[in-house]
């Protein structure tokens, strides 16, 4: 539900806010007072084209903003986008430079009209005067179709990727085909090339290190050696030295028990000294100074660097691309195995998809035929005389299937008899499509309700709906809209009475001068205030007693 919509230095408007409740909330006032207009700055929250043009003259920007209330389905879209939820509400707020650059924010965080866009079959539909026919698109139309027939595309779609993913496979396989037959050469080389060199993952880091052992043998022998003396051997060692302290150091102890820990610290850093001096020995015994061993270690080590300059920056590498070559070779070899499996997956993938298409496209045509039938009757309440139909075509060719089965659906109609169904694009004015709209919708919803289905969690905003009706049409205008009303938020503008008197909340939209300038403000009316608004839309300018007694009427009897 939309809970509040907001517009600063937008068109005519300085600065405005509407708050809105359940049920039909209707937007009146004097032509001109900026009622489209806000619904206009609806259709941009809802990821609509911008433009300069829409900045009030003389500011910088012009900021619109809402906050409806969250549903799981918009909860969702906000994850996948990496945005943080507010609570149990999604503000929305977009900025439109007088440069003509513009920002999205989404609860307070940089957003895109692409995101609105994924958000806004989740919050709001809008049908303006200038959105109608582009939102109603034939997408739109199968949406519809399928809730009003409790029509679930699930086994279709899941039919769909796997038909999808087998056709890629094999598609794959084929268009490579030539490709991999050029490369069997190369690849036959790649592989008996790796293979011979017998790789063994990070062995050229340790050949590396023996190398340089290798080549500083005479150094290495003589540092090892030099600290051992030092440590252990010489008559001047380490050794040597920790030995008379500790002896001496035990005499301390005999008689001064505070020298007992000094004790065993010494035998504990001798003890060290004797190990590390055992490993230097050992360590410069073990060096081999061998030519040959240091000769065979660079031919290693050159071998190893060609490999990784063609086929990986590591030995690792290297054993991987071997892997992979010797897999595209099975691959070719066992070619004729794999087309005979991937053509069989297809074959499966391609009857369960027609099946469940199939299935689909049924139901469809059979509750299209119901559809057809409930609307028009209810677009002839509205003052319209016309012939309706929802057509069902089931393209059946593979370039026409998708994930929601392969049926085109579109509304048909014949606003004057003897005329032929045409879609509505091609007919409706913005007037009589803001009509048919609400037909469809009631139709729809009432549907639902009979048959105990939730409504769309979704506020529907019809802009205008009473051009060129009056009288009993619009008073059936306002029982659709209140019917509506009851399993979803409704926003209208009318200029219309016989619509006002069913509003559940009513705002009026007003202009006035100040300091030279226009501005616009929404107030939302009391029962006084609303009855008086019917009455000026009722008798023009000057409000009458007789004006405001029917007001009454009108108003009393919508409930």
């Amino acid at each position: 539900m939309l809970v509040e919509l907001r517009a600063e230095n937008y068109a005519v408007i300085d600065h405005a806010i509407a708050s809105f409740g359940p049920g039909l909330n209707l937007l009146t006032g004097e032509t001109g007072a900026g009622k489209s207009i806000l619904v206009d700055a609806l259709a941009l929250l809802m990821g609509g084209k911008s433009s300069a043009e829409v900045v009030r003259h003389g500011a910088e920007k012009a900021v619109v903003s809402c906050v409806f209330e969250t549903t799981p389905g918009a909860e969702a879209i906000l994850e996948e986008n990496g945005i943080d939820a507010e609570g149990n509400d999604i503000i929305l707020r977009r900025e439109i430079l007088a440069s003509g650059k513009g920002r999205v924010f989404v609860n307070n965080q940089p957003a895109t009209a692409a995101v609105l866009k994924q958000l806004a079959p989740e919050l709001a539909l809008v049908h303006a005067q200038t959105e109608t026919l582009s939102s109603f698109d034939q997408a739109q139309q199968r949406i519809l179709l399928d809730r009003f027939g409790s029509i679930s595309t699930d086994a279709v779609g899941e039919a769909y990727h796997r038909w999808s993913e087998a056709s890629e496979k094999l598609r794959d396989l084929l268009e490579g085909e030539q490709d991999r037959l050029r490369m069997v050469d190369l690849w036959s080389y790649q592989r008996k090339e790796i293979e011979a060199a017998h790789l063994t993952p990070g062995e050229d880091e340790a050949l590396e290190t023996e190398k340089r052992v290798l080549a500083n043998s005479e150094k290495l022998h003589a540092a090892a050696m030099g600290a051992f003396d030092q440590l252990y051997e010489g008559g001047e060692s380490a050794e040597v030295a920790l030995k008379a302290a500790l002896r001496n150091v035990e005499e301390l102890a005999r008689y001064d028990s505070r020298f007992t820990e000094a004790v065993q610290q010494l035998a504990s850093v001798r003890a060290t000294v004797g190990d590390v001096g055992g490993m230097l020995r050992d360590y410069a015994e073990g060096i081999d100074a061998s030519p040959e061993r240091l000769a065979e270690i660079e031919d290693r080590l050159a071998l190893l660097d060609r490999l990784k300059r063609k086929y990986g920056k590591t030995v690792a590498e290297v054993i991987a691309f071997g892997e992979d070559v010797a897999q595209k070779l099975l691959e070719v070899e066992d070619r004729e195995g794999m087309l005979t499996a991937l053509r069989d997956d297809l074959k499966q993938s391609l009857e369960a998809y027609r099946k469940a298409a199939g299935a689909v496209s049924g139901e469809r045509t059979a509750a299209a035929a119901r559809l057809a039938k409930l609307a028009e009757a209810q677009i002839n309440s509205l003052a319209m005389k016309v012939r309706f139909e929802v057509s069902v075509s089931a393209l059946e060719n593979e370039s026409s299937w998708t994930a929601n089965g392969w049926d085109e659906v579109e509304c048909r109609i014949a606003t004057n008899p003897g005329e032929p169904l045409k879609p509505l694009t091609e007919i409706a004015s913005g007037g009589e499509m803001s009509r048919v709209m609400l037909a469809l919708k009631v139709a729809v919803e009432e549907n639902s309700s009979k048959s105990r289905k939730r409504p769309t969690p979704r506020t529907l905003v019809f802009d205008e709906i009473d051009i060129g009706i009056g009288g009993r049409a619009a008073e059936a205008v306002g029982h659709k809209l209140k019917t509506l009303g009851r399993v979803q938020q409704v926003l209208c503008v009318t200029h219309l009475p016989q619509i006002a008197a069913f509003a559940d909340q009513h705002l009026v939209v007003e202009k006035r001068e100040a300091d030279g300038r226009t501005k616009t403000q929404i107030r939302t009316l009391d029962d006084r205030a609303r009855n008086h608004e019917v009455a000026r839309m009722l008798s023009g300018a000057k409000v009458t007693d007789t004006s405001l007694q029917h007001a009454a009427q009108m108003i009393a009897g919508s409930r």
